[in-house]
């Protein structure tokens, strides 16, 4: 994996502000919670996100940090949306994750401390050869705003 090699072993979240319990289960739907705040994983292939081809940026459901581009989304196969890198690697935190007897990379929002998904080192060649699998309940899509410029 061309850009996981300096993961971590504990997250340093940058948001500021620490919200409790009740404020993630206020804001989020059950089910998003029970992914981004308690690590569990959707359902493959039941997110409508993967079928979306829009161009635009995808956001953390929790907090809006942008976390991946459209042009980086790809068809893996997998069940699960996946991105060859994220907009920025300073807005994701990779954690080692030892759960269920493996050892993976787990991908969390670097601002909110939200559990996305996991990275492997299984994508596509020519780009990173990454494979960011993400949990569509874990993603917000933000459109790409048509340019003034071409009205």
């Amino acid at each position: 994996m061309t850009d996981t090699a300096s993961h971590t072993d504990s997250s340093q979240h940058t948001d500021t502000t620490e919200h409790d319990d009740a404020y993630w289960r206020a804001k989020l739907t059950p089910e998003q919670y029970a992914v981004v705040r308690q690590g569990s994983t959707e359902r493959p292939y039941s997110s409508a996100l993967n079928h979306n081809h829009a161009e635009g940026i995808y956001t953390c459901v929790a907090c809006g940090e942008p976390l991946f581009a459209s042009d980086t989304k790809f068809d893996s196969g997998s069940g699960w949306p996946s991105f060859d890198r994220p907009v920025d690697r300073e807005n994701v935190e990779l954690i080692t994750d030892t759960s269920y007897g493996m050892r993976r990379i787990e991908v969390q929002c670097k601002n909110c401390g939200a559990h996305l998904g996991h990275v492997f080192p299984d994508g596509p060649r020519e780009t990173t050869g990454d494979r960011y699998c993400i949990n569509g309940l874990a993603l917000a899509f933000q459109p790409a705003q048509p340019d003034a410029r071409e009205s």
